[in-house]
């Protein structure tokens, strides 16, 4: 907890540094974000596997995003779980939104017009999508997502401390 003495409130910073990604390396993007993070912050970095036993002892916890908790399910699930019933400060939020619970937004978000990687979820509307030489197929938690190809390196990340576009 934050230094009763008016020290900084602690964060614990969830990821796995390990944790591959096409055309992106994760863990150059969490030191640089975590270093950002620790000029404002007493900051400590946690492995998901750690993060329900550690939660309890920071101001706050940030999760990375899926990716690091994605081969932990069960695990995240359990964290989830915990930081809810004790009120635990997270972020990303605990509602499961945006890419916290998959890719599925996509599609709301195409469907309400927004400017996002035209997305759809089911075969009967494969006629909203612009037509291209290749479409990319996506399994989502049991589901598909079906995509237009586009010639990228990697998704687009950003992120704000605070707020700070860094």
């Amino acid at each position: 907890m934050a230094d009763p003495a008016g020290g900084r409130p602690s964060v614990l910073y969830v990821t796995d540094l390990t944790y591959r990604a096409r055309g992106r390396c994760y863990p150059a993007e969490d030191l640089m974000l975590s270093a950002r993070l620790r000029d404002g912050f007493d900051l400590a970095l946690c492995h998901p596997l750690d993060a329900r036993g550690s939660m309890d002892r920071f101001d706050g916890v940030v999760v990375r995003n899926t990716g690091p908790v994605l081969h932990y399910r069960e695990q995240y699930a359990a964290f989830r779980a915990r930081a809810a019933a004790h009120g635990t400060r997270v972020f990303n939020t605990l509602t499961g939104k945006a890419d916290m619970a998959g890719k599925g937004y996509l599609v709301d978000l195409t469907a309400r017009g927004f400017p996002v990687i035209p997305t759809v979820g089911q075969h009967a509307d494969l006629d909203r999508l612009p037509v291209v030489a290749d479409y990319v197929v996506k399994p989502t938690y049991g589901d598909v997502l079906v995509q237009p190809y586009l010639d990228l390196v990697h998704e687009v990340s950003f992120y704000f401390v605070g707020r700070t576009f860094c």
